[in-house]
């Protein structure tokens, strides 16, 4: 007897039309993110279309989220490899309804509506109100250093820069010699002279120009001239703050009143200092654990549950000045997101260690527990010493205070390695400030809608 197997026959053609619902099972992740930005507003992706219907056809906003929050889900950011997946992945396919949006498409699609993607957060979480995970009782605010698409070798003084500037000038100078020789170089030429030419010549142009500035519309300059010009204005700007600062301390110093001998007089630097990245203008050179990297600082906000209650981008590496402003952050995130509760208890590490920040946190109705000491148990003295430092040390030193500031790593450190980690986002794949802070609050925008996805399975098994 011959052997028994099912068939497969490639070339047999399908006699009835294939049902997208049968493709996938009813608990996929991709139907939940479907079913979630169908609950989603829209109004601000169709809002940057025309309302007549003219033109060219483009793909359903709708459709295109979906797709974009699937990928970011599942650790997919990469334009091309979305595409890819379009062609090869079932799930995608079942989000896309079987069209395939190409790279370009995808990457215009993310960087025009860049301000709306990075809204989607906000409506993430008032879906994690609504299932109840979004408790802001117990918060805990943390940072993690996340590179830039950009190498810390691109970094460049002002004299650097403005030398890379005059070179730059100096050979377009030559080359147009060379090109044009004795004649002035405006004259036109013999294809545009005539009205016809004239026409598909300026037709022509504007197709260049517009999809240039189709495929990235962000602050920072594509071409390295413009990113040369950025990048000087930034350090010439720094160095006339730093110049009309002291120009105001010497003013305010021989005004007031002297007391025995005055300070001496500090001359302002005679050119900027520092130094600009030629790539990414807006990433800083920041410690990590790991050594220095050129990125962006990361901050995030969870509760118990390790849903992302607030996320913002800062360029500056401590985190002494973050906490305020987080908190602040994630308490308008909730009131926007419908939730009733009001951050309780935040918990932080050493690094947000500010009186300051800690006092106006606590007027501001929450109770911070950060540290004044590298271990949150540790203080000089056995009394915990005096003033707020020494209050924050007693407070944590009791058992209640202890516990609570235990759940701190366990809130939010998973949240950093799951994004960084398990969906390779490890690095960002946009430049400048704004489509970096887009991109990270559309990561824990998706990382919410994962959570929100296994509460629904718990909640359905249980």
């Amino acid at each position: 007897m011959a052997q028994n197997f099912l068939p497969c026959e490639r070339d047999q053609p399908l006699l009835l039309p294939p049902d997208l619902r049968d493709w996938l099972p009813e608990d996929h992740l991709a139907w939940f993110v479907i079913a979630s930005v169908e609950a989603l507003d829209l109004r601000a992706f169709y809002a940057a279309y025309r309302a007549d219907g003219h033109g060219r056809s483009a793909h359903d906003p709708q459709m295109m989220v979906a797709l974009l929050l699937y990928a970011y889900a599942t650790g997919e950011r990469s334009s091309r490899r979305i595409e890819r997946r379009c062609h090869e992945d079932v799930a995608y396919r079942v989000i896309a309804a079987g069209r395939i949006p190409d790279h370009a498409t995808i990457a215009r699609f993310r960087a025009r509506h860049e301000d709306a993607l990075a809204g989607l957060f906000t409506q993430v979480l008032g879906l994690c109100v609504e299932a109840g995970i979004a408790s802001a009782a117990v918060l805990a605010v943390d940072g993690t250093k996340v590179a830039a698409a950009a190498s810390g070798r691109r970094n460049m003084a002002h004299e650097e820069i403005a030398r890379e500037i005059l070179a730059a000038a100096g050979g377009i100078d030559a080359a147009e010699a060379e090109l044009h020789g004795d004649r002035r170089g405006d004259e036109l030429p013999e294809e545009i002279s005539t009205h016809g030419g004239r026409r598909e010549w300026i037709r022509e142009a504007l197709r260049r120009q517009r999809e240039e500035r189709e495929a990235d519309p962000g602050p920072v300059p594509r071409d390295r001239a413009g990113r040369l010009e950025l990048c000087r204005r930034r350090l010439e700007d720094g160095h006339r703050t730093v110049v009309e600062a002291h120009r105001a301390y010497e003013e305010a110093r021989r005004a007031a009143p002297r007391r025995g001998r005055p300070p001496g007089s500090v001359e302002p630097p005679a050119q900027p200092g520092g130094e600009v990245n030629l790539t990414d203008p807006d990433s800083q050179r920041m410690r990590s654990p790991h050594g220095f990297l050129q990125g962006y600082n990361a901050q995030a906000v969870t509760n118990e549950a390790q849903v992302v209650v607030a996320a913002e981008v800062l360029t500056e590496g401590n985190d002494s000045r973050a906490l305020v402003p987080m908190v602040d952050l994630a308490r308008t995130e909730l009131e926007r997101a419908g939730s009733p509760g009001r951050p309780g208890i935040v918990l932080a590490d050493t690094g947000y260690r500010s009186a300051d920040q800690v006092d106006r946190v606590r007027e501001g109705g929450a109770i911070p527990l950060v540290p004044p000491d590298g271990h949150p148990r540790g203080a000089p003295d056995p009394g915990g010493g005096a003033g707020p430092d020494g209050f924050m040390r007693r407070a944590l030193r009791t058992p209640t205070g202890a516990a609570l500031y235990r759940r701190r790593q366990w809130m939010i450190e998973p949240v950093f390695a799951d994004i960084k980690v398990n969906r390779r986002a490890g690095r960002f794949r946009r430049r400048g400030l704004a489509a970096v802070r887009s991109e990270w609050r559309l990561l824990t925008a998706t990382h919410n809608l994962l959570k929100l996805h296994r509460h629904r399975l718990a909640l359905a098994g249980g």
